[in-house]
């Protein structure tokens, strides 16, 4: 019996490349970006190994250039999700029987694919399908992708080592077997790497997939595939299907063998999928798992003690890198009163230096939000809080869709603690501030607890270590990433693994084993040496 206690290369974080002018890599990525806009591609369906085309197709523009069409998709229905099922519980046992090293050099591979020859095209293609600038881009696409590909499998070799104790006449281990049944992946637009990983981390255990990306994704999730392909991974193991959200929901949710849902997305469309299921529980083989990463309404809370330059600098970063739309992104900050005169010289003066645009014109920092429906919902958004008597517009505002889809990074300022734009998710480069009284830091956190139904991200700035102490206390339930004298956005898998609770999902840590776990379903087995022959034990002796 050949040993199967391997052990992985070391996961590490992928290094993020500069891009600086004169640089490798930013000749790389100029020349990609050409090649890309120098073609239509034409996005099939992948099943079971097959590049499945129905015909109907759907035109994929640049968000930032509508008048730049980078190719079609193929849109298919119920009998391509059909498909895809059938395909996935075919390919089950045999990707299942795969020793776990096997399994594990396939992702490896793709991470080494993205690291080097890929990285400049899905870079590229990530800038033009989803309108985000080089380094967004490449912290996303490549970077976090890779480090999902590489310690998963890390962490897959440290679950796969946990074994129970044993005493000398039995012998106990534990077996992780994969789900029964197949794993649905619904996957945003704004991550690349999310839409990566949701099918990629149930596949490392065994489980094959169902993978239903976003319509503003699918030019970045057809690399996705071609990369997972040369690495070798098997036909029928992820399945990519091109269909409506509730046509997938109407086929899968209703499947005797549907044994768990990996979703990051919008927090109404989870609770609507949560009670599908809880509906259709009785039709299952076993309950599924339900692992969702939702909305958030991420929040700053700014004590009197602050440096007001670290926190203009957090405000510019944490809500108007790539336009807003992080499920992390800072969208309502708390202000104290002695520092918001230096904190609005400060803001004006930062904000005043911002460039929108393109993608391809590098000094832009703030580029197009997805599609036309993000659009009009933030300018409606911001037109309200023109005519709001508790509210007003302290920069931006200005909204332009006759090229892309272009909203000016804005902040809103209230009098107003429980104003819409402090309670909503809008998803988009909207920050809204409320200004309290600096003798009212305590009472403020109470208003961060409780303003919003979200748990996602949120950030203290403070140089006093008691204050520091007592928001941590106080927020322990408001947020599952919170930053000390940091902007709530940027996780990094491996260092902070990724998710919170309440409105913002079931809180399952993309990034750590935590997530992971829920993708396997052990088996304890106990091997005694040598059976008892009698049924009595010694205290029944006379």
């Amino acid at each position: 019996m050949y040993p199967t206690n391997y052990v992985v290369p070391i996961a590490v974080n992928e290094p993020v490349l500069d891009y600086a002018p004169g640089s490798k890599e930013r000749e790389a990525i100029v020349k990609a970006l050409n090649d890309a806009k120098s073609k239509t591609v034409d996005i099939p369906m992948f099943i079971n190994g097959k590049e499945i085309r129905s015909g109907n197709i759907v035109e994929i523009r640049a968000p930032h250039n509508r008048n730049l069409l980078l190719g079609y998709f193929h849109r298919g229905d119920a009998s391509h999700v059909q498909q895809a099922i059938d395909a996935a519980l075919a390919a089950k046992d045999k990707w299942a029987a795969m020793p776990w090293e096997h399994r594990a050099s396939i992702f490896l591979k793709a991470a080494n694919l993205l690291a080097g020859p890929y990285r400049a095209k899905m870079n590229a293609a990530t800038m033009l399908g989803q309108s985000k600038n080089i380094y967004q881009a490449e912290i996303d696409c490549v970077c976090e992708l890779i480090d999902f590909f590489r310690y998963n499998v890390q962490f897959m070799s440290e679950i796969y080592a946990q074994q129970p104790r044993s005493n000398p006449s039995t012998w106990n281990r534990t077996e992780w077997r994969p789900l029964e049944g197949f794993v649905f992946a619904l996957t945003p637009f704004n991550f690349t790497s999310i839409a990566g990983n949701l099918p990629t981390a149930p596949a490392l255990f065994g489980n094959t997939v169902v993978w239903k990306p976003s319509n503003t994704q699918v030019y970045s999730a057809q690399l996705i595939i071609d990369i997972l392909k040369e690495a070798g991974l098997p036909d029928g193991v992820i399945n990519m299907v091109l269909v409506p959200g509730p046509v997938a929901g109407e086929v899968i949710f209703n499947h005797p063998d549907f044994a768990g849902i990996h979703y990051t997305g919008s927090t109404e469309v989870f609770q609507n999928i949560w009670k599908t299921i809880g509906n259709n529980i009785h039709k299952y083989k076993s309950y599924p798992r339900i692992v969702g990463e939702t909305g958030g309404k991420d929040f700053a809370m700014i004590h009197p003690s602050s440096v007001p330059e670290q926190v203009v600098t957090a405000i510019v970063r944490g809500s108007f890198e790539f336009q807003g739309q992080k499920c992390s992104a800072l969208s309502r900050a708390y202000v104290p009163s002695n520092l918001w005169p230096k904190i609005q010289e400060l803001l004006l003066k930062e904000l005043s230096t911002v460039k929108m645009g393109d993608v391809e014109d590098f000094t832009n920092f703030v580029n197009a939000v997805i599609d036309e429906a993000s659009f009009k919902k933030l300018e409606g958004y911001i037109e309200q809080a023109r005519k709001d008597s508790d509210a007003s517009i302290f920069y931006g505002g200005n909204c332009d869709s006759s090229k892309g889809y272009f909203i000016e990074p804005t902040v809103i300022v209230t009098t107003n603690p429980t104003y819409v734009t402090m309670s909503e998710e809008l998803f988009g480069p909207v920050v809204t501030i409320y200004v309290y009284d600096e003798n009212k830091f305590e009472e403020t956190l109470e208003l961060v607890d409780k303003t919003s139904i979200y748990a996602l991200t949120g950030c203290i700035f403070s140089a006093d270590r008691y204050a520091i102490d007592l928001a941590t206390k106080k927020l322990v339930n408001a947020a599952g990433n919170f930053y000390i004298n940091d902007k709530p956005t940027g996780a990094v898998v491996g260092q902070q693994p990724f998710g919170g609770a309440r409105g913002s999902g079931t809180n399952d840590k993309a990034g750590s084993a935590l997530n992971l776990y829920r993708w396997v379903s052990p088996r304890s087995i106990k091997e005694t040496f040598v059976s008892p022959v009698t049924y009595q034990y010694p205290f029944m002796s006379e």
